[in-house]
């Protein structure tokens, strides 16, 4: 018997409890207040959503088969990037948005860096945050969201979505900076989904907040789509079957969409499926090593038996399942906003903080994705999938790891219909909320020096203007990942290894590695990178 059929049981009594319980009366009465007319504020309001190991092609907007509706109407009402760059990894890329910095320099302290959202508020916002909060070590306390928010709730890192967990990988839940039992959190919907109540917490602050005169700032930082691969039965019945065609098929499916879509120009490489070559991140946990041995592969579809097609068609649900499930309540939140007549003076900004995730976390292989015991991660070729059409995952300083769809919508500034090629950075994030907030950036603050943001405003873009070229971008996971692009051209590394050198205008997918050819350009970069580091620690 396979592991799927082992465990339908599971599913089946999981989704009884569902239809069952959804009919009773929620735990806790959040949604019922309702606001119908729009206050004068002094300035735009902001909404913030982050997306967690979501791929470039995750999202309807960006060529997915995975429903989107609420994404897509942010994306066709607004403006999405082609080229958005990230720090490829989690606490890098939550670091870099809070302090506007790609790390701290060596010869300053980085008590230094502050956080938009204590400038913001200082400015009369209102502020509030729901979700995942994970920096690294050099981010100060400070900056952390209990310190700077009117109203936060909060998890560090992985923490698995149906509450009660299963204990397998548990970290607690903060309100307000204070450790939250599972039980006292509240949520509309039962069994607790982790996505659910954060959008639940979220909408009360929002009401609270749309009562006021002042703008307010929402930060919606979702846990979804990392891994465990965990969601609603009803959502995962939207999907189950959909991916028996295969990795191969999928992926090439939306390669030919995002064309159609203009998220890529016709001339784009699709790159050729690849397996997860990083040598640092191996398997989290212990057992099952034909398995674990197997896992980093690619490997083509039908060189699967039938029933390990069904098995990887179940996994690949469950993941878009997450991400279904993620636009549900962002559409909740759009709904708010348009009801209370807030939506044209709101921007609301959509990013994902790095590629798919292609690492073994796997904890019990007997036990298929989906339900609430279970503890299970997305394989290597179906994160290939998530990020189409570039090359490498998570970590990566390459496409696949540091570039992902970011939309943007305003209708107060932004046009609808547009995607840009201009290069977008989430250190740019800082320095574009302090613009539309008319804020200038202290040069010293709470009687500290502060120090220079390394992005610039996105506000010339959203306006439909040229910005001035950003003089280099960096992302990548340490040294061992790291990229540096400077106008077309990119330095990027792999496992430590040495600089691979590619020109993103001609090769978009980073198919033909410059270095040897182009010797002199690439003494340059690392001339630069390397006078760039005497000022910079970046871990």
């Amino acid at each position: 018997m396979s592991i799927f059929m082992k465990n339908l049981s599971n599913f089946l009594f999981f989704g009884l409890v569902v239809v069952l319980i959804v009919q009773c009366k929620p735990t806790t009465q959040i949604l019922d207040h309702q606001t119908t007319s729009s206050k004068k504020r002094s300035a735009p309001n902001i909404v913030l959503i982050i997306g967690d190991d979501i791929g470039y092609s995750d999202l309807g907007c960006y060529g997915a088969e995975i429903a989107t509706p609420n994404l897509d109407r942010l994306a066709t009402g607004g403006m999405r990037f082609k080229q958005f760059y990230n720090m490829a990894k989690c606490n890098p890329t939550r670091s870099t948005l809070i302090t506007g910095l790609y790390g701290n320099r060596r010869e300053e302290a980085s008590e230094k860096a502050i956080s938009f959202v204590s400038l913001l508020r200082d400015a009369g916002y209102s502020a509030v945050v729901s979700g995942k909060e994970h920096f690294d070590k050099w981010v100060p306390q400070h900056c952390y969201f209990a310190e700077t928010f009117e109203k936060s709730f909060t998890f560090w890192a992985t923490t698995e979505y149906f509450i009660p967990p299963s204990g397998k990988f548990e970290r607690p839940f903060y309100l307000d900076g204070e450790e939250i039992s599972p039980e006292d959190i509240q949520a509309n919907i039962l069994p607790k989904y982790k996505t659910d109540f954060i959008t639940d917490y979220a909408i009360t602050w929002l009401d609270e907040m749309m009562e006021k005169d002042n703008p307010f700032f929402l930060l919606l930082p979702y846990h979804a789509a990392h891994y465990p691969l965990q969601a609603r039965p009803e959502d995962i019945a939207k999907y189950e079957g959909t991916y028996l065609k295969g990795w191969d098929k999928i992926r090439q499916s939306r390669f030919e969409k995002m064309k159609e879509l203009g998220v890529l120009d016709q001339d784009v490489v699709l790159s050729p499926a690849e397996s997860n070559t990083n040598k640092f991140r191996g398997s989290s946990h212990k057992g099952w090593d034909e398995i674990r041995q197997k896992w980093p592969d690619y490997y083509t579809w039908d060189s699967m038996t039938e029933q390990e097609q069904i098995d990887k068609d179940i996994e690949m649900a469950v993941f878009a399942a997450t991400i279904d499930r993620m636009d549900q309540n962002i559409g909740r939140v759009l709904e708010r906003l348009e009801k209370v007549g807030e939506l044209d003076n709101t921007l609301i900004m959509y990013f994902t903080d790095n590629g798919s995730c292609p690492f073994d976390s796997n904890v019990d292989f007997d036990i298929p994705p989906g339900p609430a015991e279970s503890y299970r991660c997305l394989s290597p070729p179906w994160a290939n999938v998530g990020n189409t059409p570039f090359r490498l995952y998570k970590q990566n300083g390459h496409e696949g790891g540091s570039n992902t769809h970011c939309i943007a919508h305003w209708p107060d500034v932004i046009e609808p219909q547009r995607i840009t090629n201009q290069v977008g950075h989430v250190a740019d994030l800082f320095p574009t909320f302090l613009e539309m907030a008319s804020i200038d950036y202290p040069a010293e603050y709470n009687d500290r020096k502060t120090l220079a943001l390394d992005g610039q405003s996105l506000m010339p873009i959203f306006n439909g203007e040229e910005r001035p070229a950003t003089t280099h971008l960096i992302s990548g996971h340490t040294e061992r990942f790291r990229s540096y692009r400077t106008g077309d051209w990119k330095l990027v590394k792999q496992n430590g290894e040495v600089w691979e050198l590619y020109n993103l205008k001609d090769d978009p997918t980073e198919l033909t590695d410059l270095s040897i050819t182009h010797p002199d350009q690439l003494a340059r970069m690392v001339d630069n990178y390397n006078s760039y580091q005497d000022s910079y620690d970046l871990r």
